[in-house]
């Protein structure tokens, strides 16, 4: 093994030695490893990409991990405000977290994985924010007017939290719960920060909604863990907090959003007892099982259709490159032969670089309206419909592919 990663033999919340092998998508690069494309690409990084299940917390989780450093470079190119999806949901959060608790204008709130700012921006003028992110990305926050700490989330930087700002009545975790590697010390961590009344809120993409929809797309390393309720309540008890309110919302295709607190005061909503007892007849083998063999099938589905489009001389480009979409490519085997190019909207980091793992180049989306493609591969799937919108509107005559859950043309 790669000393840049480790193999992980135990579930990484019970750590019982209890893993069965779901699935295999084989070795992927890191989707945030982006090469300009005026250098040569003189070396990538693979590392494997196995999808695990634990008998005793019902985790599904990889079965690699790869060293954080590489997985979350300095100049991670993702920016949360530039997806109105996830604008309008944080926007969201703010009112309903003010439903569920009386904030008052001097409580703490912290956004651990805050990035640019996105979700603090409808906190910061009637409460005191801190983000924590490991990325550069983090000074455009700072700009305005966030306090941002530009430093991973761990016990240290517990210390300097409790030091400098006191305990937090709010810690929300976005996406990013399943992105830190020892799940348990970043529970420990949480607990030293959190006020005894707090609540803490993640959102983390479903496991339920990954299977359902076929989301192989966004199984890569930056997500060492997919989590159903069942298995989160399983961690929470473990570090005795009680799990009171979930619901299911649309980020990322699927994903769901949880409080959870130790103040016995807060009344268990009946959502969390409706999503318990669905995912205990639902999380079976036999539904893994299938779920493997429509994975398979998609994927020699929609090689078989690029390529074919390819040997009738047409030209096919992509859009978007999300991280989900360095996953497809890879694990469906497109390359710059079969796929031209990818076209992100003006003002993403990405633009002049290769999509990983690929020598596909990333342009600026008016390419599309000088090379005039005759299809459009649309990665960023989950939100085709209002893809095909934006194109169409824009003038676009040709026609879109959505690769998944099975590969299908729209005009």
């Amino acid at each position: 093994m790669n000393k840049r990663s480790k193999t992980i033999n135990s579930c990484q919340i019970s750590k019982k030695k209890d893993l069965q092998k779901i699935l295999s998508l084989g070795f992927l690069p890191p989707v945030n490893n982006y090469h300009p494309i005026i250098r040569p690409v003189e070396e990538e990084f693979f590392f494997p990409a196995e999808l695990m299940y634990s008998k005793s917390s019902k985790l599904m989780q990889l079965g690699t991990i790869v060293d954080r450093e590489i997985i979350f470079p300095k100049s991670y190119p993702y920016t949360s405000s530039t997806t109105k999806i996830l604008k309008d949901n944080f926007k969201e959060l703010y009112k309903e977290i003010k439903n569920v608790i009386d904030l008052k204008r001097d409580n703490l709130i912290i956004d651990i994985g805050s990035n640019d700012g996105n979700l603090l921006e409808n906190f910061k003028k009637d409460h005191r924010v801190l983000g924590i992110t490991p990325e550069s990305i983090g000074k455009i926050a700072i700009k305005k007017g966030i306090k941002t700490l530009i430093r991973y989330f761990d016990k240290s930087t517990a210390k300097i939290i409790l030091k400098k700002f006191g305990r937090a009545k709010i810690i929300t975790a976005t996406n990013v719960f399943a992105h830190i590697d020892d799940i348990n010390s970043l529970m420990k961590n949480i607990t030293k920060i959190l006020d005894k009344n707090g609540i803490f809120i993640i959102e983390v993409h479903y496991l339920v909604s990954l299977i359902k929809t076929l989301q192989y797309d966004t199984i890569y390393h930056e997500h060492m863990r997919y989590y159903s309720l069942t298995s989160l309540n399983y961690l929470f008890k473990k570090f005795n907090f009680r799990l009171f309110k979930a619901k299911e919302i649309p980020t990322h295709g699927g994903s769901i959003r949880v409080y959870v607190t130790k103040n016995k005061t807060f009344k268990i909503d009946s959502s969390v007892t409706k999503i318990l007892k669905f995912e205990k007849k639902y999380l079976k083998m036999k539904n893994f099982e299938l779920f493997k063999n429509r994975v398979v099938k998609s994927k020699i589905s929609l090689y078989a259709l690029i390529n074919k489009l390819n040997l009738q001389n047409k030209k096919v480009f992509g859009v978007g490159s999300p991280s989900r979409g360095a996953t497809l490519v890879n694990y469906v085997g497109l390359n710059e032969d079969l796929l031209k190019c990818i076209l992100e909207i003006k003002g993403s980091h990405k633009i002049g670089k290769y999509m990983p793992g690929t020598k596909i180049p990333i342009f600026e989306e008016n390419y599309i309206y000088k090379n005039k493609p005759d299809y459009l591969l649309l990665l960023s799937w989950h939100i085709s419909e209002s893809l095909i919108k934006i194109f169409k509107k824009k003038g676009y005559r040709g026609k879109f592919i959505i690769p998944l859950p099975k590969p299908k043309i729209v005009k």
